[in-house]
């Protein structure tokens, strides 16, 4: 039969040119959508109408159902364009607006998350707000219908009021969103504090962290997981209980998908059986480095495989083919949610045969299933509980599971896919680098190095434009404007990714963009950060808050690089600048540490006499991949390293003075350990590189 006809879509509106893929699914509402901008901003205020601000993202669950319920209805959307100015934003490309009106719907309602949907006056203030709201009455919510009926009406009505309290929100915002306190000293004892305020929200029988006594929805917390290990290396065993215990969990529960080794996006219940299916790349970045850390603790060897199965993971569902990472996969699945990644009994028997019972008891596969109808993938049973009830050895059972493995994936990848959102972010793929080249170091792994590199090459051959960073590209297009974090998180990747291959332009380029980040983002008179620019265009607040949500604060990452990189250049000024901008915070470090793990992390290695250690002698010389290892134990967490040698010597030196004179001695490699660029006598015997 021939082809039918493609039907045109009924609707377009100012959408269709985007280049974020979550807008350009709204491009065909029948909601007069516009993206943010003067356009829209303008026509608010010579029209008098209120701003319908929606923000969202492309992986979104409830976005989709909310678009399929309200924004394609033909009557909602006429309601919508007679009434508001209607503004679509992705939060992901625009987290500056999303942080200040995710603050505004919290402070109206109590409760945050997406979709986002705020009501603003032409001012931008913030009048009205919740997150999903059905097309009528249900559960308790009001619907959506209703909702814009009444408000048109209050707008109309009594303009006054919705103004007023409008501008007392916003004054809110514009406090609630500074840095707290004034600078101080650096508190000490600060990761010990907030152990002790994870203890309080850590689920003892099934680890991670929630509140009590549901423990659900759980969430990853990479951030707080990274000082827990921080604290176990100090003989901290109960931070060491609840990191180990959380990263098992995680890895053998439905959070983790079972047969590609990505995670999802958190755990809808207390025992990491069924996630949110969605699958962002910041997700499996952060909690790939977490469970590289946690491998090199003393008996942590088993999270090694976790964190190179995850790494495995991003390069093979979500790198793109230009060298940076695409942004995330849909929840859904054809409108299901779930539905790529879920199993019935019938569909596993038929894929796997005579070893199908097998495969069942090791994944927890039944008739009934353990999520509406169909199953979720974990870990049930370990190799040996299933060689006691199969007959076979261990190896032979662990052997079987794989071919197992293999063929599900293999089965699934015929099944229509989650739609990918294609862009690539600058700060997230910040922290697909200096995950990678973080493994690459602590496992001498030159595959996920090259992967690194070139990521690393991408951001800075086609983000990078006059010095400034892009937030994103896609389609052969950038877009701005960037934020702090994007600095933060590329500076770490590329310190990070110098640490692991020694080349002389990483390093230089975080310095390079540090710089940029001291002159537009710095708070010269409180010592910190913002998280927009000097020249980014006004809004409602600008941000300079520390504390962090789902992903570390960019403002801890800049402090955090500003003090690592400031170690390697031998440059006081900048290790001096990262100290301040820490101390900007004092008072939130002294009060609720657990709201900004990254920075407590920041201020643990400002004050824990942090080594440089360079390590001089040819790549290929086995002596010096020796020294290497043996510096990577010795200074795990709180150092910053080189590695220098005669391709790279020339470039160093002009760099930094802590490379000059660092050579072989008498034609042995050998180490320098330092300290602020005071240098004790170099070894070539790694059983002398010690703390």
């Amino acid at each position: 039969m021939p082809n039918a006809p493609m039907q045109m879509p009924k609707h377009s509106n100012r959408l269709k040119d985007a280049t974020s893929p979550y807008l350009r699914q709204h491009a065909h509402n029948p909601v007069d959508w516009h993206p943010w901008g003067p356009q829209a901003l303008a026509k608010s205020k010579q029209e008098g109408k209120p701003i319908f601000l929606s923000i969202g993202y492309s992986s979104c669950h409830w976005c989709h159902v909310m678009e399929r319920e309200s924004f394609m209805d033909a009557t909602v959307a006429a309601l919508l364009n007679e009434h508001f100015i209607c503004v679509k934003v992705d939060r992901e490309e625009r987290p500056d607006l999303d942080e200040i009106y995710m603050a505004a719907v919290q402070a109206m309602t109590g409760n945050g998350g997406w979709p986002m949907s705020v009501w603003l006056t032409p001012n931008l203030e913030p009048f009205f707000g919740g997150t999903y709201f059905p097309p009528e009455d249900r559960n308790g919510l009001p619907g959506f219908t209703r909702v814009v009926r009444h408000l048109a009406k209050v707008w109309r009505e009594r303009r006054e009021e919705c103004e007023k309290g409008g501008k007392q929100l916003a004054e809110h915002l514009r406090t609630a969103l500074k840095a707290t306190g004034v600078a101080d000293e650096l508190p000490r004892g600060v990761a010990a504090s907030m152990v002790a305020a994870s203890k309080e929200r850590y689920d003892e029988q099934h680890g991670g962290f929630a509140v009590a006594p549901h423990y659900a929805p759980k969430f990853p917390h990479p951030a707080e997981l990274q000082v827990l290990l921080l604290q176990a290396t100090r003989g901290d065993s109960a931070a060491r209980t609840m990191a180990d215990t959380t990263l098992d969990r995680m890895a053998s529960g439905g959070m983790c998908d079972q047969l590609s080794f990505a995670f999802h996006r958190y755990s809808t219940d207390r025992e990491w059986l069924v996630p949110h299916f969605e699958r962002m790349l910041y997700d499996n970045a952060l909690l790939a480095r977490v469970y590289v850390e946690a491998s090199l603790l003393a008996d942590g060897s088993r999270h090694r495989g976790p964190a190179r199965r995850t790494l495995d993971a991003m390069v093979t569902d979500m790198l793109g083919p230009a060298g940076a990472f695409w942004s995330s996969h849909d929840a859904d699945t054809e409108g299901v949610e779930g539905k790529f990644f879920v199993w019935s009994e019938e569909e596993w028997r038929a894929v796997l045969g005579e070893n199908a019972m097998l495969a069942a008891a090791r994944f927890g596969v039944t008739a009934k299933g353990n999520w509406e109808g169909a199953n979720v993938l974990h870990i049930a049973a370990s190799h040996e509980q299933l060689a006691q009830r199969f007959g076979g050895t261990t190896e032979e059972i662990a052997a079987r599971i794989e071919q197992c493995r293999i063929a599900l994936r293999s089965a699934r990848d015929k099944r229509p896919r989650p739609a990918t959102d294609d862009k690539i972010l600058a700060a997230w793929n910040g922290m697909a680098i200096g995950a990678l080249a973080r493994a690459a170091h602590a496992f001498d792994d030159a595959r996920h190095l090259e992967v690194a590199q070139r990521a690393a090459a991408f951001v800075l051959d086609r983000m990078v434009v006059e010095g400034r960073l892009l937030r994103s590209w896609r389609d052969g297009r950038g877009q701005g404007p960037s934020f702090v974090e994007d600095y933060g998180f590329v500076a770490d990747g590329l310190i990070t990714l110098f640490e692991a291959d020694g080349d002389p332009r990483w390093l230089a380029a975080a310095r390079d963009l540090l710089r940029i980040a001291i002159q537009h983002y710095g708070d010269e008179q409180g010592g910190g950060f913002f998280f927009t620019s000097d020249d980014h265009e006004a809004l409602l607040a600008r941000s300079s808050s520390a504390s962090e949500s789902s992903t570390p604060s960019g403002v801890a990452m800049v402090a955090l690089a500003l003090l690592r990189c400031g170690l390697l250049l031998g440059d006081e000024a900048m290790h001096g600048r990262g100290i301040a901008a820490i101390a900007a915070h004092a008072a939130l470090l002294k009060n609720v540490p657990i709201a900004a793990p990254t920075l407590v992390f920041a201020c643990e290695f400002a004050q824990a006499d942090p080594r440089e250690i360079v390590v001089a002698g040819a790549p290929d010389d086995p002596r010096t991949r020796a020294l290497l290892d043996a510096a990577r134990r010795a200074f795990p967490r709180f150092s910053a390293m080189g590695h220098v040698h005669a391709g790279n010597r020339k470039a160093l030196e002009e760099l930094s003075p802590l490379f000059v004179g660092k050579e072989p001695i008498g034609g042995v490699p050998a180490a320098y350990v330092c300290r602020r660029g005071a240098c004790e006598r170099p070894v070539t015997d790694p059983n002398e590189i010690k703390p």
